[in-house]
């Protein structure tokens, strides 16, 4: 019988592990009149580390209450971990960093994360590992016993990504995660994003630091007025080609006659048009000259994620 039982239990755990993390299926969410999130439909593998991006007002904030359980959909059904949302047993095996988050200042990190572990709950012969190991991930090992209220808001930022990481969640929701830190503190964050992907933790990241999800997103999606209006991995998305012209002449009728190439960043003698096949240059240069212009350099730009949000954004209104 107990090899029944530990094969049942194993299948379980394989049924279990390979449900995505996150599915959602037209997830609607309304205030009234105002939609703030229309039909949200995603999937989120185990493991991956997931963007999701979009202007303030877009729905983002919405998504992510949604999700955990915090707000009721009107309509649409979602999943996570392979439950329903808002599953009691479910939230125990998700982490939240969430961006705007405030500690009592009188306690020190430690005892901040011990009270995370009562509300997790957490078995109490587990804490001190699971605290020692948060504090160690975060950098703030050597700081443990300090006040919070003497911490920068770069390290409660830190404080609350140790937070979000008690009992090895497997799925994560970080908000922001590095909006307070410096370029060092930001590399240590997308380093402990990796770590948590390589041992199949789904990462579901905002963030409005594009540069960042470049670096260490599989994929994303871009939301805006409460939609998806694109999503895949970096390589899909980043695939148009950007040219920057460097050139003289150009009054600001002349620049608006050459948004017919596509969208053009304007910063006075450079120009860069973000979504531009490499065939039409030529034609560009020729309608340059022709408008008065002339023109000294024409170079191929790599399209940043930055770049392409923008353009995605110029496409949606």
């Amino acid at each position: 019988m107990a090899g029944v039982i530990e094969t049942t239990a194993a299948a379980s755990t394989d049924a279990a592990a390979s449900t995505p993390a996150i599915h959602t299926v037209e997830l609607t969410k309304r205030f009234g009149s105002t939609v703030a999130l229309a039909g949200l439909s995603m999937t989120v593998p185990r493991g991956e580390i997931f963007g999701f991006l979009g202007p303030n007002g877009a729905g983002k904030t919405t998504a992510v209450k949604l999700l955990l359980g915090l707000l009721a959909a009107t309509s649409g059904e979602a999943w996570i971990l392979g439950q329903r949302i808002g599953d009691l047993q479910t939230r125990r095996r998700i982490g939240y960093l969430p961006e705007l988050f405030r500690y009592q200042s009188w306690l020190s990190a430690r005892e901040v994360l011990a009270v995370h572990c009562e509300l997790a709950p957490l078995p109490r012969s587990r804490w001190k590992e699971a605290i020692d190991g948060a504090l160690k991930v975060v950098g703030l090992d050597e700081r443990a016993d300090d006040r919070v209220g003497t911490f920068s808001k770069g390290m409660q930022q830190r404080l609350g990504l140790g937070a979000a990481l008690l009992g090895e969640p497997e799925l994560v929701f970080l908000d922001e995660p590095t909006s307070a830190l410096d370029p060092v503190g930001r590399h240590d964050v997308r380093q402990v994003i990796r770590d948590l992907s390589a041992r199949g933790t789904a990462v579901f990241l905002n963030s409005h630091l594009l540069s960042e999800v470049e670096q260490v997103c599989d994929r994303v999606a871009v939301v805006d007025h409460g939609r998806v209006i694109a999503s895949g991995t970096m390589n899909q998305l980043l695939s148009g080609s950007a040219v920057r012209v460097r050139a003289s002449g150009l009054d600001l009728s002349g620049k608006a006659k050459l948004t017919e190439f596509g969208p053009l960043d304007d910063e006075g003698d450079q120009l860069t048009f973000t979504s531009l096949a490499p065939d039409r240059v030529p034609e560009l240069v020729t309608q340059i000259v022709a408008l008065g212009g002339r023109v000294y350099e024409v170079a191929p730009r790599h399209q940043t994620l930055e770049d392409r949000f923008l353009q995605l954004l110029h496409e949606d209104h």
